[in-house]
């Protein structure tokens, strides 16, 4: 297998990147990417990979489905008393991850992550799917469960007492990623990749090319 490995390459050649062509915000820069990749008709166009740490600096990594750019910040949701909702509390430093290879593109993002507001998050789960919604009270997220049948008997048991509606769970709601680091990264030919990082100085940004 590791002679397989090593032969998988690729010569990325789809586009470039110059300093002189982003724009002077990385969460602008971030919705031209966005749009143009959106236009691949990818499958989860929205899915990124969140690494955190534990206060010891234990890293874990998965991945989730972003769900805005607003306020400054790169918005998604989950369980607070989940694995990664418990070290959000303990590490406030996170890392996000998108690649797109239908383009050639990958976007690392640096920063710290804070819970959004009650209001942002009711309004949030109220747009929810009715299943997606009963999913949340369903799941006691990252916890050793005994079975399958388990979650369908928790399943069984909130729709039969919400019915159609479902109040939001008080463990359940939403984090917004404000960003210190934005890295845009353009395959090239030859390994010689174009990498713009924007950096954040007071209020301004900064932007510099990193070697490949």
């Amino acid at each position: 297998m590791k002679e397989e490995l090593q032969d998988l390459r690729e010569n990325y050649q789809k586009g470039t990147l110059e300093l002189a062509e982003v724009a002077d915000q990385p969460l602008d820069q971030f919705k031209a990417w966005f749009s143009a990749y959106k236009k691949t008709e990818p499958k989860d166009a929205n899915a990124f990979i969140l690494a955190t740490a534990s206060s010891e600096g234990r890293v874990s990594s998965r991945v989730l489905l972003l769900k805005g750019v607003d306020k400054g910040g790169f918005e998604f949701y989950t369980n607070y008393q989940s694995h990664k909702g418990q070290q959000m509390a303990e590490n406030a430093w996170v890392s996000l991850t998108f690649f797109w290879p239908e383009l050639e593109q990958q976007i690392r993002v640096e920063g710290k992550v804070g819970k959004m507001t009650e209001e942002e998050s009711e309004a949030y789960f109220k747009s929810r799917p009715l299943g997606s919604q009963i999913g949340a009270w369903v799941s006691p997220q990252s916890t050793e469960i005994a079975s399958r049948e388990e979650l369908e008997k928790r399943q069984k048991h909130y729709k039969e007492k919400f019915g159609n509606e479902v109040p939001r769970p008080p463990h359940w709601g939403g984090y917004r990623v404000m960003p210190e680091r934005v890295e845009f990264w353009q395959g090239r030919p030859s390994r010689l990749h174009d990498r713009i990082q924007y950096i954040k100085k007071g209020e301004q940004w900064e932007t510099v090319r990193l070697a490949p």
